[in-house]
């Protein structure tokens, strides 16, 4: 008998959005109807697909953040969407879900509870951050913040995404307790470091099996271009940094200095950047806006001569096994997972803020070229999307067949 398994995302773009088609297209290679889930957005490409629900409107979403900045209760609205959505999924009669992230308010966390729980169904959430076991913040590394260990309160980053004018840390640290726990669910964390957090926190109850993420190793790949031709940077040393959005925790503020301090033979690279931020950059870095073009995406890192990362909070940028899958040595942080990804052979660990460090880490990858191509490109095998997801069928199946 064929089983069926729902994936629920708050976005079908991004990371956490690929993961999820990832792991349904593997699953699916394996014998399970997947249906996938999300919010509507406006800046998405709409699916059409009888596999993807889509979770309301872009109407009752932006309702829903309203309502949440000025209470303070994130996933506390939306309700007549999740009762209709709730119906849907009831008529597909799932044997799993997965939940991926549940923030940005689109769906009614209680329903969403409640439903799992008198249904017993098996839940595999996997956590792309920290904010299911948080009163309020995906990350809290940045502000030097264990509060979520025992209770949160007088949160510092309520102001911070997920966006809120009042403090309802307390609260909903309190709410998230209860709706999140005493349900069937394995938590799947990409990173060691993760699981470790997690085992911590109110959700200690449930098993955890770490699976890092996965990328597609046949569009992330060494590629000629003509990037260095076409920027006039033939000659030079190519610093690359790379995010989806250049949050302060991401460490631009580390490129804008480098861009400082580096001799001109250096060139730094930043993709991701917006409009606004791109104004505010000295001239000197050579800024690209966000692509979702992975082949350009791939050329751009197989061009670099280092990926450098100073991020202060994360969990398993797939950002740093992209560069490695296109032939390029990291140096990062020691932040969240981020080291778990790399080598010896294949990247540098520099101590969080630790700005000399990461400076002369990289002029001695210049000097000492320390990453061979070969070298890099065999340590991302280790996380092909194949091998990776499919640990995530085995876990389905495992889950199904216990029950």
């Amino acid at each position: 008998m064929v089983k069926c398994i729902v994936e629920i995302n708050s976005s079908t773009v991004g990371s956490t959005g690929r993961i999820m088609f990832m792991i349904a297209e593997t699953a699916r290679k394996h014998g399970f109807t997947v249906y996938t889930c999300s919010a509507v957005h406006g800046n998405e490409k709409r699916i059409e697909s009888k596999n993807h629900i889509y979770i309301g409107s872009k109407l009752d979403k932006k309702i829903h953040l309203l309502l949440a900045k000025k209470t303070g209760y994130n996933g506390c609205f939306s309700h007549f969407t999740t009762a209709q959505f709730l119906k849907k999924i009831d008529k597909l009669q799932p044997d799993l879900i997965h939940f991926h992230n549940l923030h940005n308010c689109y769906i009614n966390l209680p329903m969403l509870f409640d439903y799992v729980k008198k249904k017993n169904i098996p839940v595999v959430w996997t956590l792309h951050d920290c904010w299911a076991y948080t009163g309020h913040c995906p990350y809290y590394d940045f502000v030097h913040c264990n509060k979520w260990m025992t209770g949160c309160y007088d949160c510092p980053q309520t102001a911070k995404y997920p966006y809120s004018d009042v403090d309802r840390s307390k609260e909903m640290f309190e709410k998230k307790k209860q709706w999140f726990t005493g349900a069937n669910i394995t938590l799947v964390p990409p990173s060691e470091w993760l699981g470790n957090e997690v085992k911590k926190s109110f959700l200690a109850e449930y098993p955890v099996r770490v699976i890092n993420n996965g990328i597609d190793l046949d569009t992330f790949r060494p590629i000629q271009s003509d990037f260095r031709k076409k920027y006039q940077i033939e000659n030079k040393f190519i610093i690359l940094g790379v995010a989806s959005s250049w949050a302060p925790r991401k460490g631009l503020d580390v490129f804008v200095k480098l861009a400082e301090d580096l001799p001109e033979e250096y060139q730094i690279v930043i993709v991701g950047i917006d409009e606004r931020e791109k104004n505010k950059l000295p001239e000197t870095i050579i800024s690209i806006t966000r692509t979702n073009n992975q082949k350009e995406l791939a050329e751009i890192y197989s061009v670099a001569d280092v990926f450098v990362n100073p991020t202060r909070e994360e969990n398993f940028p797939t950002t740093n096994i992209e560069a490695l899958a296109c032939g390029t040595g990291v140096i990062t942080y020691r932040t969240g997972g981020s080291p778990e990804i790399i080598d010896q052979e294949t990247g540098v660990v520099v101590e969080k803020d630790n700005y000399d460090e990461l400076k002369q880490a990289i002029f001695k990858v210049k000097k000492d070229g320390t990453f061979s191509k070969e070298k890099c490109r065999n340590r991302s095998m280790k996380y092909s999307r194949d091998e990776r997801y499919k640990e995530y069928v085995e876990l389905f199946e495992s889950i199904l067949e216990g029950r």
